[in-house]
């Protein structure tokens, strides 16, 4: 039990912990978005996989799609990780927070570092993240000109 006099400093310290839960929430959110895209291109890539393998003479455009969805997964992953690994600079920050009061010593550089530490990671994660939205945005358009193309080509003669 804490002393009748440590409470109101705990209770401070509840307070500071809670702008740091709020970004665990928002980095949950960003891992599920990150998580349904994945999802989507592993899909995507199974059914063009097994379209390649029962087409292999069909097969040369499908291996490019193949390559946009493969960069996609790499770039979905490297932000998933970052995002996780971010969520875990933030878990130590709090917990240091609850430690550094109950021990009494300060932690003040430390935490400082972990939380400069931890957006630097969640940038670099947000800079993957819309990596991957430039490549499925490019990879969509470069489609759709490739059949505009074909129709104008077919309507023409």
């Amino acid at each position: 039990m804490f002393p009748e006099s440590s409470i109101p400093e705990l209770a401070h310290v509840i307070q500071l912990a809670v702008a740091p839960v709020f970004l665990l929430t928002a980095l949950s959110t960003m891992l599920s978005v990150l998580i349904n895209r994945l999802s989507r291109v592993v899909d995507r890539t199974r059914k063009l996989e097994a379209f390649i393998l029962d087409n292999p003479a069909r097969s040369s455009q499908p291996h490019s799609e193949l390559f946009t969805l493969f960069r996609r997964t790499v770039l979905c992953n490297r932000a998933i990780n970052l995002c996780t690994f971010t969520a875990l600079l933030i878990c130590t920050l709090i917990a240091l927070l609850f430690i550094s009061e109950l021990m009494a010593f300060n932690a003040t550089y430390a935490v400082a570092a972990l939380f400069v530490v931890s957006m630097g990671t969640f940038i670099v994660a947000l800079l993957s993240f819309l990596q991957e939205i430039r490549v499925a945005s490019t990879a969509l358009e470069n489609s759709a000109k490739q059949i505009l193309d074909l129709t104008n080509t077919i309507e023409k003669p």
